[in-house]
């Protein structure tokens, strides 16, 4: 069925959800189905470089089965049981998936960012009681496992990508190719029978406290999901996916993965380094063409590059949907890439806690622009009223502004630090997402705000408490807030509000080396520090962020307006439609184009000479 309205989904969950997972109790059972359905189709296109003149290595479905099954033999042979984890360190190889697969059949799988520094490794590793590392044939990595060997009791086996050709003889490492094809490809060694809610993954999201949490997903959440946004998008067998974002985030894992194994579908995996790899972007248009891809999934700032990529008179016909989900996108932008590339490009919402995909704009119906659609099948969503301590009230009104709640077979049943899920819930096991929004009428959710305080720069998630942790360890800061700014390319950047010590040195340029060289995250590290006299603050005391976001909002409009002259008058206030506006007044008839234009590019609502 081809969803246009809301009403098209109610009809798609006439059919139970259970009808539609028949026989599948594992992400492990999805991919012997697509194997034993399928076996010589290619499951990957993988490319090496992203280069013009690559050829791409195909893997077969049979071939995938086969290795993610030696993979989970792997580590049951090294001692992982069912609630065990394996963490990997990894970029995105075919490599990866038979770890991510292989480590879900055997036991959990972690995923690690690559990007991390050791002690964020250390600390996510520490929290899962890692029994088993997997690492690339990366010098950078290497550099830092002797002090996560050091500080990670748990962690009894290293296993490198590669053979052991090169490798110091002193090294106390299993290397994945040596030993691989040793193990059986046909059965599971551990005999082991799957439970839909067994944990099979721990995938980290931004915390309150500086760590990354761990959020438990199921085996029965991951293949929701994955069907669930099939059906959304009108998956098919026929489908071949681009897949650019890592392979440690649940987009690239699931959105371009797991649910591509649902329907049998194909994944192009882009280089290791996806997105950023420097040929990719320049040459996508032609791989598209070249590969037949048929949708993919981005972030804001991979839109904004792809705008400035010549299409050079390549054949994309065979795209037939793009998607963007990890941040906010500008309307400006979704209008300029639609009108450049005649691509239908859906705009949706999801989060690690719900296995990816929660809502998205109908791909046959009415797309609304700053909308992020219509929830997924089989997935509750809604907005409501909760009181300060984060309880109930009530339901929100059509286009009331309330708290987005979530609850479904895709929701995690929480994070694997109990401390973290203080006041998640709200009443009846609905989950609070953090996310201010609202419903109208059609049933088109719109996002508003976050009462979570997480930066999302470029759809990655950035916990402002990492900031403000390590900028603290300076003498000379007595207190410190960091907010996301709005930024035209990567929706926003992280920035520091600074209360210094009396007499302290106004030195910006120190700072800024300061975090740079404590912040554990590159991503994070601020792009400018405001040194203020005071903290805004709330009647009890504590940290009034939404005046900083408004502040670095009107900070980020002046920046963006600076070539108009100072004869503009800008404010920005909350607003009961859109959370926050900026009004931009006093503008000369002539320039209000040119001002709505450049105002476009950012996700926030701008109102231009508006008489109040």
């Amino acid at each position: 069925m081809k969803i246009k309205t809301i009403q098209d989904i109610e009809r798609l969950e006439d059919t139970p959800l259970e009808h539609r997972l028949r026989g599948l109790q594992s992400t492990y059972d999805v991919i012997r189905r697509a194997a034993r359905e399928s076996p010589e189709k290619p499951v990957f296109h993988f490319l090496k470089t992203g280069g013009m003149d690559e050829k791409a290595v195909d893997i077969s479905y049979a071939f995938f089965v086969g290795r993610v099954t030696q993979t989970a033999n792997l580590f049951h042979d090294l001692g992982v049981g069912s609630g065990d984890v394996v963490s990997y360190i990894l970029p995105n190889l075919p490599e990866t998936h038979y770890i991510l697969w292989g480590a879900e059949a055997a036991g959990i799988a972690n995923p690690v960012n690559p990007m991390l520094d050791r002690d964020h490794m250390t600390g996510i590793m520490n929290a899962a009681r890692s029994k088993i590392l997997v690492i690339p044939a990366d010098r950078d990595i290497r550099q830092k496992i002797k002090h996560i060997k050091d500080h990670v009791p748990s962690l009894k086996h290293i296993i490198q990508l590669g053979n052991n050709s090169g490798a110091d003889p002193g090294d106390d490492v299993i290397f994945y190719d040596d030993v691989i094809d040793h193990y059986a490809d046909d059965r599971l060694d551990s005999g082991r029978v799957f439970h839909r809610d067994d944990v099979c993954s721990l995938f980290h999201t931004g915390g309150t406290t500086g760590l990354p949490k761990l959020a438990r997903h199921s085996h029965y959440n991951e293949i929701a999901n994955a069907r669930m946004t099939g059906l959304a998008i009108g998956m098919t067998s026929e489908d071949i996916s681009f897949c650019g974002l890592p392979l440690f985030h649940v987009n690239g894992a699931f959105l371009t993965g797991l649910a591509c194994f649902m329907t049998g579908a194909t994944v192009l995996l882009a280089t290791a380094a996806g997105f950023r790899t420097p040929e990719v972007i320049p040459n996508f248009w032609k791989i598209v063409e070249k590969y037949r891809v048929t949708y993919f999934s981005a972030v804001p700032t991979v839109y904004s590059s792809l705008l400035r990529i010549d299409m050079g008179g390549a054949d994309v016909s065979s795209l037939r949907v793009a998607i963007c989900g990890a941040a906010p996108m500008p309307c400006d932008v979704i209008e300029k890439f639609e009108g450049a590339t005649g691509l239908v490009l859906l705009e949706g919402y999801g989060m690690t806690e719900g296995a990816a995909v929660s809502s998205c704009n109908p791909l046959y119906g009415e797309r609304r622009g700053g909308s992020v659609g219509f929830h997924l099948p089989y997935q509750q969503m809604k907005t409501v009223i909760l009181d300060a301590e984060g309880h109930y009230l009530r339901d929100c009104k059509t286009d009331e502004i309330g708290t987005v709640v979530l609850k479904g077979p895709n929701v995690f049943s929480g994070y694997l630090q109990e401390e973290a899920n203080r006041q998640i819930w709200v009443a009846d096991g609905w989950f609070n997402s953090g996310d201010m929004g609202r419903q109208d009428e059609q049933g088109y959710f719109w996002l508003t705000g976050r009462t979570r305080e997480l930066i999302i720069r470029g759809g990655h998630n950035i916990d402002p408490a990492m900031i403000e942790n390590a900028l603290m360890r300076h003498d000379d800061i007595m207190a410190v807030a960091a907010v996301g700014k709005p930024d035209s390319y990567a929706g926003e950047v992280p920035v520091a509000y600074v209360v210094l010590e009396t007499g302290a040195d106004r030195d910006i340029s120190g700072l800024l080396e300061f975090a740079k060289n404590h912040i554990a995250e590159r991503a994070a590290v601020p792009k400018e520090i405001y040194l203020i006299d005071d903290l805004p603050l709330t009647a009890v005391g504590k940290i009034f962020k939404p005046a900083l976001k408004q502040d670095a909002i009107r900070r980020a409009t002046l920046a963006a307006l600076a070539d108009f002259g100072p004869g503009l008058n800008i404010s920005v206030e909350a607003d009961k439609t859109y959370g926050t506006v900026t009004r931009v007044s006093n503008v000369p008839e002539e320039r209000i184009r040119d001002i709505r234009n450049i105002m476009g590019q950012y996700a926030f609502h701008t109102i231009i000479n508006d008489k109040k």
